[in-house]
């Protein structure tokens, strides 16, 4: 280990090293998962080694104008980021998945309550009034509000943070009681058996 690597990171280069992960992460070349992992240790880290460690298989950061991926000048931006580039495949997902969590249950219970009209409408061979209509309008008012508001407010990427993050610690967990397991195992159930 030279003498560099040895040496003591500050703060700064952790937050560089952040600003870096955060950048692969936008890129698509991380997941989630692995950013949350990597971030962590690297707010752990203690000296440059530690650091760069975690950026050994990220290309450098280089400039679109400079990178021979980058699209011609005159080409027509890519939709699905607000700055016109690719927006990561992550997001999309993420999103996707939210927008089932908030909207699923309303299209079932939207399901039943019409399913039940239409066979009571069939019952009393008479079109009865659409009364359904009186639980679809107001929650769909509300859902469509919540849907604005938590999509431009990066709702759908804390929840998926958050939910990587308590598997992570239930990975942890189970990992550790292994370890205590195999630990247990290996020593001798009679303490006279060692001498």
């Amino acid at each position: 280990m030279d003498g560099r690597d040895g040496m003591r990171a500050a703060d700064a280069d952790r937050e560089a090293v952040a600003e870096r992960l955060r950048v692969a992460l936008n890129e698509g070349r991380l997941d989630l998962h692995e950013y949350d992992e990597r971030l962590q240790r690297a707010y752990a880290a203690r000296t440059y080694a530690d650091l760069e460690m975690l950026l050994t298989d990220l290309p450098p950061v280089t400039p679109a104008q400079r990178s021979g991926l980058a699209p011609a000048v005159d080409a027509a931006p890519a939709v699905g980021a607000p700055d016109g580039g690719p927006g990561p495949v992550v997001t999309r997902g993420v999103n996707a998945r939210w927008l089932a969590e908030v909207w699923m249950p309303y299209l079932n219970v939207i399901a039943i309550v019409v399913t039940i009209w239409a066979v009571t409408s069939l019952l009393s061979r008479d079109l009865l009034y659409f009364w359904p209509v009186w639980v679809a309008g107001p929650w769909g008012a509300v859902l469509l509000v919540r849907t604005v508001t938590g999509l431009t407010g990066g709702e759908p990427q804390r929840q998926a943070v958050e939910r990587e993050r308590r598997r992570q610690r239930k990975r942890d967990k189970r990992e550790r009681r292994r370890e205590l397991r195999a630990a247990e195992s290996d020593e001798p159930d009679d303490p006279t058996a060692r001498a």
